[in-house]
C-alpha cells in the first residue's frame, strides 16, 4: 500500500464507556441471540437453542477460525508490530468472489467459549499488537461484548477494530458506540441489483449507507498517533471490482458528498476471480489497470485524497 495524504493526528482513547455499561450492553446484546436480528437479514431465529440457522449459520458460540498478528493491513491498522486479528467464521453475505471464502463461506474454524476469546485478547496484547482486529463480526457482537468485560476486568487495553463487510443495521452498531474505536468497513456497490447478484444482499446499498453515517457520526475520521498507528476513527475499504460492477464513482461520491472528504479511503486494487467467480463471465478476470486508474482519477476530482492505494496496477 502506498500512503497518500496523512490524516489526522491524536492522543489514544480506549475504552470509552465504563465497565458497568458494557457489562449492561453484553446482556442485553447476548439476550437477542434468542431472536436475532443483529443484522439487515433480521432472521429472527433463536441462536441459543439452534432449532433453526438463520443467513449467518451460527449459534451463540463464537466461531474463530485463526487469531494472530496481522501485517497486511493499511499501515495505521498494521503499525510496526502488527494487528491482532481475530477472524470470525461465516458471514452474513455471500460474495461469489469472496477471497476468504473457505472461512466466510465454507464454514472454516472452531467454536470457542467467551473466555477463551477473551484470553485470545490478552494474548495478542502480551505479543505486542498495536489493536485489536474483530474481522467479519457482525453476527458475534453480543459474544465480543461478553468477551470483552473479561478481558478488560483482566487487564485488556487496546484500541478495537470492527473490520467489516458494512453490511450493518445501525441498531447494532449503537451496542459498539464508545467500544469501538476504529471502523474499518467495505462499500462494496452502489446498486441494489449488483449487491442481490452477486452477494446476495437485500437492500445493500441503503444499510450500508445508514451505517457508514452512524459510524462517522461515532468516531470522526481516522486519528493516528505520533507514530502513525490507528488509534480512533473511519477508514473505508473499496475494492475496484471489474466492468464497474461494484459502481465506485457513485460510492465514493457518496463518501466525498455526505460523510466527508477527510474519511480516509483504502482503493484495493487486489481482485482475482476467486471462489466461484471464474464461472461467472464477467467476473472472470482481474482488473485492467485503466480500470484501476479511471477509480484513482475519480478519487482525486472528488478530493479524496487521505488514505492509502495499492500499488499493483499503477503505471
Amino acid at each position: 500500500m502506498r500512503r497518500s495524504e496523512g490524516v489526522s493526528w491524536d492522543k489514544p482513547s480506549y475504552l470509552n464507556i465504563g465497565l458497568r455499561e458494557l457489562r449492561r450492553r453484553a446482556e442485553e446484546a447476548y439476550d437477542s441471540y434468542s431472536r436475532c436480528e443483529l443484522c439487515p437479514w433480521k432472521c429472527g431465529v433463536d441462536r441459543i437453542s439452534m432449532e433453526k440457522k438463520g443467513v449467518c449459520r451460527s449459534g451463540a458460540q463464537p466461531l474463530v477460525a485463526s487469531y494472530n498478528l496481522h501485517h497486511g493491513e493499511e499501515p495505521p491498522i498494521s503499525g510496526e508490530r502488527g494487528s491482532g486479528t481475530i477472524f470470525f467464521t461465516n458471514c452474513t453475505l455471500r460474495c461469489v468472489y469472496c477471497q476468504n471464502y473457505p472461512i466466510s463461506q465454507l464454514g472454516a474454524g472452531r467454536p470457542y467459549t467467551h473466555r477463551e476469546l477473551a484470553e485470545m485478547m490478552l494474548y495478542l496484547q502480551s505479543r505486542g499488537a498495536h489493536n485489536i482486529n474483530f474481522v467479519t463480526p457482525t453476527h458475534f457482537v453480543p459474544s465480543i461484548l461478553k468477551a470483552l468485560v473479561m478481558a478488560v476486568e483482566r487487564g485488556f487495553r487496546l484500541p478495537i477494530v470492527y473490520n467489516t463487510s458494512g453490511y450493518e443495521r445501525v441498531e447494532t452498531l449503537k451496542l459498539l458506540e464508545g467500544v469501538v474505536d476504529i471502523y474499518l468497513p467495505d462499500i462494496k456497490y452502489s446498486s441494489d441489483r449488483m449487491a442481490k447478484k452477486y452477494s446476495r444482499a437485500m437492500n445493500y446499498v441503503e444499510n450500508n449507507r445508514k451505517a457508514l453515517k452512524e459510524m462517522f457520526r461515532q468516531v470522526g475520521p481516522l486519528k493516528v498517533d505520533g507514530k502513525g498507528v490507528a488509534v480512533r476513527g473511519l477508514l473505508i475499504r473499496h475494492l475496484v471490482l471489474p466492468n464497474d460492477i461494484a459502481g465506485s464513482e457513485e460510492s465514493l461520491n457518496f463518501i466525498a458528498r455526505e460523510l466527508s472528504p477527510e474519511v480516509p479511503i483504502s482503493l484495493m486494487s487486489q481482485y482475482f476471480p476467486a471462489y466461484r467467480a471464474r464461472k461467472i463471465e464477467e467476473l472472470s478476470r482481474p482488473i485492467s489497470p485503466e480500470e484501476y486508474e479511471r477509480v484513482l482519477e475519480i478519487m482525486d476530482r472528488l478530493g479524496l485524497r487521505r488514505g492509502w492505494i495499492q500499488e499493483y496496477f499503477l503505471l
